[in-house]
């Protein structure tokens, strides 16, 4: 359901915020959205948690909008593995729906940490290979194309049950598997952009028949939030990223160790605590 809610002067600072939100997700790859609105809504402005998240996907959406295309005008999106992860993102969304009422919140919660460890094992042992072949004299090959599509796919289809599952945008785990892809980072911060947008544009179209959107807030959002992707695309055409982008792979996947580990043991933690005497 959409809705306006009245004007209050408190809104004139939700442009502002849009715009640093608006230009750190570009820069991240279209995660963060929810995260810093939400929150913010909630809490600074009193708005209701159900408003909150459906507003907050509404104002997300422009963000990864108008940064993937500023992102492809720069060369920095991948366009078939995009679609590919996409497609199979969609397809594992569906599926997440159904395969989250079949098992526990615990369950949920540790499969998710596993996913983030195996990813991350993945992206290191690229690395470790990329080490070996220039070691030894050889050209770091990429998939071909028919293992692109398979391991796309596949990504893609995890990234949409962990979507899903959590109600997420997903921009971890997509950004997880373009790394596995062996994709340059700047490449892998403009594909997201544009794989978030589509589960973005999924998740919109279940909450608008269920959730309530406040278009009020929307408009103040998206004032600021699509300045700030304008920029983004242009801070990371300038960035000099290819020069630290084996230590930005490194670290991503030992802090989706980190993240992954410390899920599971705090599921297994809890799952304790609620079995004690």
């Amino acid at each position: 359901m959409i809705f306006h809610s009245s004007f209050e002067n408190s809104y004139l600072w939700l442009p502002l915020i849009g715009f640093l939100v608006g230009l750190i997700s570009t820069l991240i790859g279209g995660g963060g959205g929810g995260f810093f609105f939400i929150p913010i809504l909630v809490f600074l402005f009193g708005v209701p948690a159900h408003v909150a998240v459906t507003t907050s996907i509404a104002a997300t959406l422009p963000i990864c909008l108008v940064g993937s295309i500023g992102c492809y005008r720069n060369g920095h999106v991948d366009l078939r593995v995009g679609i590919i992860m996409s497609a199979g993102g969609i397809l594992g969304a569906l599926a997440g729906a159904t395969f989250t009422s079949l098992i526990s919140h615990q369950q949920l919660i540790i499969l998710y940490g596993l996913y983030s460890v195996i990813l991350s094992l993945i992206v290191l042992w690229g690395i470790i290979r990329e080490k070996k072949d220039r070691a030894n004299g050889v050209e770091g090959g990429s998939d071909t194309r028919f293992g692109e599509i398979i391991k796309g796919t596949s990504y893609g289809l995890l990234a949409g049950v962990i979507t899903a599952s959590s109600g997420t945008t997903g921009a971890t785990p997509v950004q997880a598997g373009l790394f596995a892809l062996r994709k340059p980072v700047k490449v892998v911060i403009g594909t997201s952009l544009l794989v978030v947008m589509v589960n973005t544009v999924s998740a919109l179209g279940a909450h608008f028949l269920v959730g309530q959107i406040d278009l009020t807030l929307v408009a103040f959002l998206t004032a600021g939030t699509i300045a700030g992707a304008l920029i983004g695309p242009k801070v990371i055409k300038r960035a000099p990223l290819e020069h630290v982008e084996g230590p930005i792979r490194f670290w991503f996947a030992i802090g989706m160790i980190v993240f992954g580990t410390a899920m599971i043991i705090g599921a297994f933690t809890i799952a304790s605590s609620i079995h004690l005497p």
